[in-house]
């Protein structure tokens, strides 16, 4: 199975992959202009085994709260991405229904439509929220590499999984990284086999570390809190955040970014709030054309299907009436 890892033309799917949205960026632009030199040399360090990760890049981001990014040098992302095409199948086929970050065909809208429906069915009155502290940081590498070690029995690309699982010296896992989206999504699979197969659970749905069970009876719910408590700490060696807790699902429901009810969806305040923010900072001229318009489609695209897509399109036509009487003003001048 190794080998279909460093087969050229996994490789070079692989590097399409990695310079999507990217192609002109600098480093992309470099790693293309003499790409078969490149990938060649990227199959025979995997052949060999003399492969090293190189240098992560730390960069900060507020959105939607502060995380600490590292980003990979471009051809290590395009190890990533040949290594993703090869064992991502593998875990995808153990994978629950209702786990739905960084799957294809899974992504925010689909999840909270599934909410939607587990709300719709008669008798969900309480709902338990909860999220994993630190998730990414708080990864037990060596408890990983078991769950792993269950699907892989390729020593080789077991190999390469613990380069990649060994590069940094911190505990846990790089966000921003490609495998460790997948792994995050395979660590906590433990605890979807746990809720769905163990505790029987109908209504449960999961977004990476974020998770919400339903059910007709508050004492219940409260009494499975107590359960996965213990079992995220001695199976996984993980705690639950402060946020957790159980209430009505009348109130409605704040997942992926809205707030659910069976038959209605808002975007949380908080993100309209965000929007009308970095709309100001480009009217101050704080952020450039293209990032503001970038965020454009992404606005328009998590409004669909709300309640507030009049507020944000309230906000994009606020900034439409400033951008047509800047122009008038310079033409004017």
């Amino acid at each position: 199975m190794y080998e279909l890892v460093y087969d050229y033309k996994n490789l070079y799917d692989a590097y399409l992959k990695a310079r999507k949205q990217k192609r002109y960026r600098r480093d992309v632009l470099q790693f293309s202009y003499t790409l078969e030199e490149n990938l060649i040399e990227l199959q025979n360090e995997l052949i060999w085994k003399t492969y090293k990760v190189g240098p992560y890049h730390p960069f900060v981001i507020y959105e939607p709260k502060k995380r600490q990014i590292f980003a990979l040098p471009f051809r290590d992302r395009v190890v990533q991405h040949a290594l993703n095409a090869v064992i991502e199948p593998i875990f995808e086929r153990c994978m629950i229904y209702d786990s739905y970050a960084c799957r294809r065909g899974k992504g925010t809208h689909q999840a909270a439509r599934r909410m939607a429906y587990f709300l719709g069915k008669s008798n969900n009155y309480y709902y338990l929220k909860a999220d994993i502290k630190a998730y990414f940081s708080s990864i037990n590498r060596t408890i990983l590499r078991t769950i792993i070690a269950r699907k892989i029995n390729d020593e080789n690309i077991l190999w390469l999984i613990d380069e990649i699982l060994n590069s940094t010296p911190d505990s846990g896992l790089p966000i921003g990284n490609l495998m460790s989206q997948l792994f995050a999504n395979v660590y906590l699979h433990e605890l979807d086999h746990y809720i769905k197969n163990v505790c029987g659970v109908k209504f449960y749905i999961r977004y990476m570390d974020d998770f919400i069970i339903l059910h007709n009876n508050k004492a219940y719910l409260c009494g499975l809190l107590s359960k996965i408590k213990s079992f995220l700490r001695t199976q996984l060696a993980l705690e639950l955040n402060d946020k957790t807790k159980v209430g009505k699902t009348s109130n409605g429901i704040e997942f992926v970014g809205y707030r659910i009810w069976s038959r209605n969806k808002l975007i949380k305040k908080q993100s309209l709030s965000r929007m009308r923010k970095k709309a100001r900072a480009w009217r101050h001229g704080k952020i450039s054309d293209e990032r503001f318009l970038s965020s454009l489609g992404s606005w328009l695209g998590h409004a669909a299907d709300t309640a507030s897509h009049q507020a944000v399109e309230r906000i994009l036509l606020d900034n439409l009436r400033f951008a047509i009487y800047t122009k008038k003003q310079l033409k004017t001048q």
